[in-house]
């Protein structure tokens, strides 16, 4: 934000850059700008305070007008702090011997608390004409997107403490104009292609009223910390997650009842205080980034999860199964451990490495109520892990034709190498793994073949015994059970690529 204009002495321009050459009116608006005024730019240009605050700070000294002189002549004695019902400042300060307030807010308050105007450095009635001439050029400003405070003074008869009655019976001093111009990056992150709010006018709206318009306004104008804090309610209210950006400390309430509070790197601590979080960079494409990362890990929390379940619910069915055929238990006690905690722990890690898929910022915002186990996540569990289950049974039925100790060694192998396997489908709901891109991520090609090397040991006699397998497993068993999960994972991407073309012929 960077001062553009002003408004002195009945007159709109440029400040000079010699302030020797300013007159009455123009510096006694610059003294109000500096000194009611809680900004500080140090030394090596380190900005402290409100932006609206350090902007005309930043002028100042731009101006070669030292702000630190201007503090050093005129002390601050004594402050009404701003707030957001009154929308004012003021301090006093001693000037040429004598106590004075100085009064800085918006253009609205101070007009309605001015009964003189300072022109040519002599105090003139605020008459209904000049009043209307100052308020045309306020509306000016407004109209080229400037923000516009106004700056009013007026001589003390104490040096007391002061009070609210203070700030009445103003004398105008003029406006300071400011432009705070849209980031590049902004274009790219916002659309304003609906409805346009003032805080007028949404003060007169009723909360139903509010609510049955919300979704179609992108952009408030001019609003008041209460305003924010019901535009977030109102968004919270229609059941959706809510963020908000600031960098104030009238924010700060808006900020702590967001679901998620933004603050701005170069805001005030209090702001940051109140936000969960804090934009380093002041970038809002950040917020954009900061979302598809927490929808991707998101994602890929799921993608774990329904891994593993789906593995499970097909160990699960296909003991079910043998229970109620009287066929040998396929699988034992420390079988089922090995797998689930030594040999599908590598792909579940290698899941949460996913990078993403490239639609999931173009997915609806996902409901809060739902948890992980979404409905199509559960649909994707049942089919997986069906799938797994009736490879398993007939890896086992083939086995028993020979003998129950084969049929338990086959059934074994199919359960691991289908587990292991559907890791590869497991990366996407959407796309297979070759779409997806087959080795896009390598450590899910690392935790597959270190998972088959740990497989690859439960085959040799002395470890096969730790881990009850009755018999061992020629090459012609290990073939059909191994072909089975590989019919197992090509149905569970066939099925992706038969609901793409559903979708696509729509």
């Amino acid at each position: 934000m960077v001062v553009d204009t002003y408004l002195a002495n009945g007159q709109t321009g440029s400040f000079s850059s010699q302030p020797e050459s300013w007159s009455i009116d123009e510096m006694r608006l610059m003294e109000i700008a500096v000194l009611a005024n809680d900004a500080t730019i140090s030394a090596d240009g380190n900005e402290l305070g409100d932006p609206t605050e350090v902007a005309m700070v930043a002028f100042s000294q731009k101006l070669k007008q030292s702000a630190a002189d201007l503090r050093d002549k005129a002390p601050r004695e004594a402050e009404l702090p701003f707030d957001s019902e009154r929308k004012l400042m003021s301090t006093r300060h001693t000037i040429n011997g004598e106590p004075v307030l100085l009064t800085k807010g918006g253009p609205d308050v101070i007009f309605n608390r001015s009964q003189s105007v300072l022109v040519n450095g002599e105090v003139l009635p605020l008459t209904p004409e000049r009043l209307a001439t100052i308020q045309e050029q306020n509306e000016a400003f407004a109209k080229r997107a400037l923000r516009v405070l106004a700056m009013a003074y007026k001589p003390l008869s104490h040096d007391g403490d002061l009070s609210f009655d203070d700030e009445n019976e103003l004398i105008f001093v003029g406006l300071l104009a400011m432009i705070d111009p849209p980031r590049e990056e902004v274009f790219a992150a916002v659309e304003a292609d609906d409805l346009a709010l003032t805080g007028n006018e949404l003060d007169n709206l009723s909360d139903h009223e509010l609510d049955s318009i919300l979704e179609k306004v992108s952009v408030y104008a001019r609003v008041s910390p209460e305003n924010k804090i019901r535009i977030v309610r109102a968004w919270q209210r229609k059941g959706h997650v809510s963020a908000m950006t600031g960098d104030g400390v009238n924010d700060a309430p808006a900020l702590k009842q967001a679901d998620i509070g933004i603050a701005m790197g170069s805001g005030t601590d209090v702001a940051k205080d109140a936000a969960a979080m804090v934009l380093t960079d002041d970038n809002f494409v950040s917020i954009i980034k900061a979302v598809e990362v927490g929808r991707n890990v998101f994602a890929n929390i799921k993608k774990a999860v329904a891994y593993l379940f789906a593995g499970n619910l097909g160990a699960i069915i296909a003991i079910i199964f043998a229970l109620i055929m009287d066929w040998a238990n396929p699988f034992t006690a420390i079988q089922l451990l090995f797998i689930n905690l030594v040999n599908d722990s590598f792909p579940a890690i290698a899941l949460g490495m996913e990078k993403g898929e490239p639609d999931v910022m173009s997915r609806k915002p996902r409901n809060p109520k739902e948890g992980i186990f979404s409905w199509d996540t559960l649909v994707s569990v049942i089919y997986r892990g069906s799938l797994i289950a009736v490879a398993v049974i007939i890896s086992q039925f083939i086995g028993l034709q020979q003998s129950p100790q084969l049929s338990v060694a086959m059934a074994f192998t199919t359960l691991i190498l289908s587990r292991t396997l559907q890791s590869f489908p497991a990366r996407s709901n959407s796309q297979t793994a070759v779409q997806a891109g087959f080795f896009s991520n390598k450590a899910i090609l690392a935790a597959v073949g270190l998972s088959l090397a740990l497989y690859g040991l439960t085959l040799l006699p002395a470890i096969r015994s730790i881990f009850s397998i009755p018999a061992a497993i020629g090459w012609t068993s290990f073939s059909i059970a191994a072909g089975l999960a590989v019919v197992a994972v090509a149905l569970m991407e066939a099925t992706k690529m038969v609901i793409q073309k559903k979708k696509a012929s729509y």
